[in-house]
């Protein structure tokens, strides 16, 4: 477990607040106390492009896969051999990939970049990174709080690299506890791979169930 840092200041109106597009506030900081009781409750920090204030939000449904959901193709299932999956050995590296501003919907400043590294060095946020001959492929990054992964952000450079990454994260997690991974939206690429989505208020209470069962071992890779 992550060491905890000093106590939120902030109270977030409830998760069951959310407008249609998911949005329940705006402003607060992005500290680690503060990403934390956000996670805790439901919400996760995304910036609002048109004035740089962080925004919260808790999408309804929520997009979520359960581990034994994890649907790895054939091809995918040949692509895997052409990685190394390691975990937390180039956080920062795989973060500002994912903030790669030449990406489409492109949400990661570099306040983003300096909250999720803070959270790293505590302990809470960790990196799942698929390695080639070539170096690093790709990778996914997200906060673990007990049982419960918010993942944030994933990225490739080569063909399957991210998914490949997801299945490391997958494995890691499948110790036989009780685990679920938040990807937040469900995308057409996440539905191929077998996550899907549970109403909101399903979601708050597996996430209070999860924040207090034991945490997957990050140091198994």
């Amino acid at each position: 477990m992550g060491i905890e840092p000093e106590e939120n200041i902030w109270l977030f109106p409830p998760a069951a607040t959310a407008d249609e597009y998911g949005f329940v506030a705006v402003g607060a900081d992005v500290t680690p106390g503060t990403l934390l009781a956000a996670y805790r409750n439901g919400l996760f920090p995304m910036p609002i492009k048109e004035n740089g204030m962080m925004g919260w939000w808790s999408p309804d449904p929520r997009g979520v896969l359960w581990l034994d959901d994890l649907n790895v193709s054939r091809s995918l299932g040949k692509s895997l051999k052409n990685f190394e999956i390691r975990v937390d050995t180039a956080f920062e590296e795989v973060v500002v990939s994912c903030a790669d501003p030449s990406r489409p919907k492109g949400w990661i400043d570099e306040q983003i970049i300096s909250a999720y590294l803070d959270l790293h060095n505590l302990g809470w946020a960790h990196s799942v990174e698929a390695w080639d001959k070539n170096g690093l492929a790709g990778g996914l990054y997200g906060v673990s709080i007990g049982g419960l992964f918010a993942g944030e952000s994933m990225f490739y450079r080569r063909s399957d690299a991210s998914k490949a990454a997801l299945v490391g994260l997958v494995d890691l997690m499948n110790d036989g506890g009780s685990r679920l991974i938040d990807v937040q939206w469900l995308t057409s690429h996440l539905r191929a791979m077998g996550c899907s989505e549970i109403e909101r208020e399903k979601y708050l209470k597996k996430v209070n169930e999860l924040t207090l069962v034991e945490e997957p071992n990050w140091d198994s890779y």
